[in-house]
């Protein structure tokens, strides 16, 4: 892998980790495409600069963390039945890995966006709940969208997104609640990971796994602050149709 190869990656996690149209699959086809072979350190690395992108949210809403105890009770529980059900399917969930599934689970996400959006179309926004009017059930109901993430190429921002709306937030607070899911949710899930299989784990290149960390953590952070913006005034459409023609071409590709 080159330094080319580390920024293109970190630049993918950034951009798709916090958009609802799976990082996991987008990585997988970036490695195939620029002829990155499958190793124990590239998988490593991909782990790895995960936790770039997580250190953005921390850095952009850390504020409002360290002052509302009640919203980290929220998405701790929020975060719970991901948390059981990827202990106990861990092996069940890494055999479900490959392009065919991201393929497939893409356009499944495209399609349920755009039947989400064909029913709220006329739906005012304005008159939608916060994350300060979330109930604890509300919050396990998003958990629990979060958990079928697990299927690569579901997307966990897609996942808890989705969530949100039937939770009944805003497009703009269903978005957010995710941003501030990903904090435990992605450093358990990394860390795990790692720690699973840190005897095949191997790291060739620090430089390489440091320039793709802080590509991802910059990337992240302007991701995240225009994912707030569009989502003021545009649906989830575009996204929709996104995930259709990318899940297609994966599996033309792939065929």
């Amino acid at each position: 892998m080159t330094i080319f190869d580390a920024i293109i990656l970190g630049t993918l996690e950034g951009l798709t980790e916090f958009l609802p149209i799976s990082s996991t699959g987008h990585l997988i086809m970036a490695s195939h495409l620029l002829g990155i072979e499958q190793t124990n350190a590239h998988k490593t690395f991909e782990v790895a600069i995960q936790l770039g992108s997580i250190l953005a949210v921390l850095f952009l809403f850390v504020k409002r963390l360290l002052v509302d105890k009640m919203l980290w009770v929220k998405i701790i529980l929020a975060f719970l039945p991901t948390a059981i059900f990827g202990f106990l399917f861990y092996k069940t969930i890494k055999a479900l890995f490959g392009i065919e599934t991201v393929a497939i689970m893409l356009v499944i996400g495209g399609i349920i966006f755009l039947i989400i959006e064909y029913f709220r179309r006329n739906h005012d926004d304005s008159k939608d709940k916060t994350i300060d009017d979330l109930s604890i059930k509300e919050a396990l109901t998003i958990g629990l969208f979060q958990s079928f993430s697990m299927v690569p190429g579901t997307s966990r921002s897609g996942a808890t997104m989705i969530g949100g709306l039937f939770a009944g937030l805003s497009r703009k607070s269903a978005a957010e609640f995710s941003f501030l899911l990903a904090i435990p949710t992605m450093f358990v899930a990394t860390f795990y990971d790692l720690y699973k299989n840190r005897s095949e784990m191997i790291i060739d290149d620090y430089s390489l796994l440091a320039i793709g960390f802080i590509t991802a953590f910059i990337v992240a952070l302007v991701t995240v602050k225009a994912m707030m913006k569009f989502l003021t005034t545009h649906t989830f459409v575009a996204f929709g149709v996104y995930r259709i023609i990318i899940g297609l071409t994966f599996w033309f590709f792939i065929r």
